[in-house]
């Protein structure tokens, strides 16, 4: 049974974590609220550009006209896969559920006769990297940066080099893992295929003349198209950091909770051995006066 020392030591010790685990839970909550104000404000200028270009692809007319390598996949077999995680830990299964999704995909590539030699891998996170170093999976580069200070020029860059790997041939498909901000208590992963880009289904429809467009449709969708593109990575990125702030946040409400926990069960069992040394050094002070 540990002495009264002891168990003053550990009190002490746990009051530190408290104090880290308090203030780590209220940087991670401050990075959370910048970070859902980013994507509130990104996320539908987005979609509505998204939306825009799959309307003008929903044009038959357009659609046979316009001649774009983004929308076809390359002749490469090679993969490029473009892996979300966090750069440091204390996040909870928030780096565990992203390199999980890395290893499946690897498996699932595995099983359509790829090897590692035929992925080109990007890590945006120190984590997921090292992940895949220890299996062998090397990165052709690595944008973990891009997490220090989520910001649009560095992501259209990453996508900028992507789409130009994919124009060129030397990737037939590019895959995007990361984990979705759905709420504080959940960051389901999300698998996605960013190139080549996915045509609507109602095609062969016609926008009729009522719908302007300058200088033209199939100009404007050629335009349309990277941008889209670029700004898809810059989202993700986003939605990424917030997963990642998400789930520190409750990470270390769970430890402060359960720092709380224990330090009131340390305190009542101090109190309790204070107060039978004290009763047992009161007994002997009376032994001694009767003897």
């Amino acid at each position: 049974m540990a002495s009264l020392k002891e168990t003053k030591t550990r009190i002490a010790s746990v009051k530190s974590t408290l104090q880290i685990t308090s203030a780590m839970k209220m940087v991670a909550a401050a990075k959370l609220h910048r970070a859902q104000l980013a994507i509130a404000g990104m996320a539908p200028y987005q979609e509505k550009l998204y939306e825009i270009q799959q309307n003008l692809l929903a044009d038959g007319s357009v659609r046979k006209s316009i001649d774009s390598p983004l929308l076809a996949g390359g002749g490469s077999r090679r993969v490029a896969i473009v892996a979300f995680s966090s750069n440091s830990s204390l996040c909870g299964g928030f780096n565990a559920t992203a390199v999980k999704s890395l290893l499946g995909e690897l498996d699932a590539l595995a099983q359509q006769g790829l090897s590692h030699a035929d992925i080109d891998f990007y890590p945006v996170g120190r984590k997921v990297a090292e992940a895949a170093r220890k299996i062998g999976l090397a990165a052709r580069a690595n944008a973990s940066h891009l997490l220090d200070k989520p910001a649009y020029e560095p992501a259209a860059e990453l996508a900028g080099q992507l789409i130009e790997s994919f124009e060129k041939g030397e990737v037939g498909r590019v895959v995007l893992l990361y984990n979705h901000y759905k709420s504080n208590a959940s960051q389901p992963p999300v698998r996605e295929t960013w190139l080549p880009l996915s045509l609507p289904e109602s095609a062969g429809i016609d926008l009729g003349d009522d719908l302007i467009v300058e200088p033209g449709r199939q100009e404007v969708l050629e335009a349309l198209l990277p941008k889209v593109l670029r700004l898809k990575i810059y989202t993700v990125l986003l939605d990424s950091s917030a997963a990642e702030h998400a789930a520190r946040t409750v990470a270390m409400q769970l430890a402060s909770d359960n720092a709380d926990e224990l330090l009131e069960q340390l305190t009542l069992e101090y109190n309790k051995r204070r107060q039978q040394a004290i009763t047992s050094e009161l007994l002997d002070i009376v032994g001694g006066s009767l003897a």
